[in-house]
Parts: structure tokens; sequence; C-alpha cells
């Protein structure tokens, strides 16, 4: 007697492609951002995404946003301990080999000008623009010109980024006197470098909070 047997080749492929993808994830460290391009050549692109959406309803990954997983850390007192969008930001960034500066609110926010943390997380970049979503936060990539990215200062290059996103006239006088204070710390190099990329108005903007101090 003869017994045919048929196999389900999709079913096979997403069997194969979840064992190696879980046994993958076992060697990325706790805090990892995890996304599907991780995991090319492990089967097909739907495979994988279905095999990271299964691993986060097991618990094994936390879901982060769309596409974006980590493998959480653990703490005996306050359980799982899940990255920042500052942190997701500069992971992706990584992961895509592109690079990115932070810019307007979230610019002057990492100055220390402003104490609420912006929901929206803008970073200037040389890669291409996208949006990502992150629980209550939004984060914004957006492609720039290289004349942007060559900013090197790290107060002074965070003022501009932040000026040019915002706008000189959005600043208010207690926000310019702390702007002054920052750029007396800077590296004069430095500074005399970013007013040469500045645009005119910040430019002149910053030329005159010094001259006037």
């Amino acid at each position: 007697m003869l017994i045919f047997i048929f196999f389900d080749k999709e079913l096979i492929t997403m069997v194969t492609t979840h064992a190696s993808i879980e046994d993958n994830i076992k060697r990325y460290k706790r805090g990892e951002l995890i996304v599907p391009s991780d995991f090319r050549g492990k089967g097909s692109e739907d495979a994988i995404k279905k095999t990271l959406s299964r691993l986060a309803l097991k618990g094994t990954i936390k879901r982060m946003g769309h596409g974006l997983y980590v493998l959480p850390k653990k703490d005996p007192l306050f359980g799982e301990i899940l990255p920042s969008g500052e942190e997701i930001a500069f992971a992706l960034a990584k992961k895509e080999k592109i690079k990115i500066k932070p810019a307007g609110a979230f610019a002057l926010h990492k100055l220390g000008l402003t104490l609420q943390v912006p929901t929206k997380l803008d970073y200037l970049t040389d890669g291409n623009s996208r949006i990502i979503k992150v629980g209550k936060s939004v984060i914004r990539f957006k492609s720039t010109t290289p004349k942007k990215m060559a900013l090197k200062g790290e107060l002074s290059g965070l003022i501009i980024l932040g000026l040019e996103e915002l706008g000189v006239d959005q600043i208010d006088e207690l926000t310019r006197v702390r702007l002054v204070h920052l750029l007396e710390k800077e590296n004069p190099i430095f500074l005399n470098h970013e007013l040469k990329l500045a645009s005119a108005a910040v430019h002149d903007f910053i030329l005159k909070l010094i001259l006037n101090k």
C-alpha cells in the first residue's frame, strides 16, 4: 500500500524561520534593539515579521513600535527596563549606518534650556526622512544637507540646529542669557567653524548674543 505524505512548504519554512530567529535572539544583549532586517536570509520578509510578532506575544521580546522590538533588561526591583526614545533613535541609526543629530526643541532640551521632554524627538540625518512611533513618543528623522551634518561643536552645534529648526524669534530673554553662558563654554575654534555653516539669521543672532553679552 502506497502512502502519500504531502508537506506544506510554507509551514516548514515558517517553522525553520522561527527556530532560526529564536536561536539568534538568544545571542542578543539585554536592551538591544531588534528589527526585521536583522534576519534577512533567515526566511521571507513576511515569515520574519510573523516570527517577531509571535515572539513578542510569547514574551520573549518586547514590541516598541511598528517593526521595532527589544530584548528587555530585567531588574529584580523594577522589572522590565525598556530603552528611551533617544536610545532607540541612536540604535536604529547604528543599524542603518546613518548619522543623526538632535534638532529643534529636542536639541534645546539636550542643552538644558527646556525642562519638559518633547514628545517629538527631532533628528537631522544623512539618511532618509521617516517617522517612528514609540508608545506616546514620536521620533522624526529629517533628511538634511551635508553642511548641517558637518557641525562639530558639542554645544554650538546643538544650539545652531535648535535655532534653525525653531526660528530665532521663538527665543525668550531668559533663554538668550542661558545661550550666552553655553556659547562661552564652547571651543572658539568649533564656534567659528559652526558659524560659517549656520544660516544667515542664526549666524547674526548668535553673533549679536556674543557681542552684547
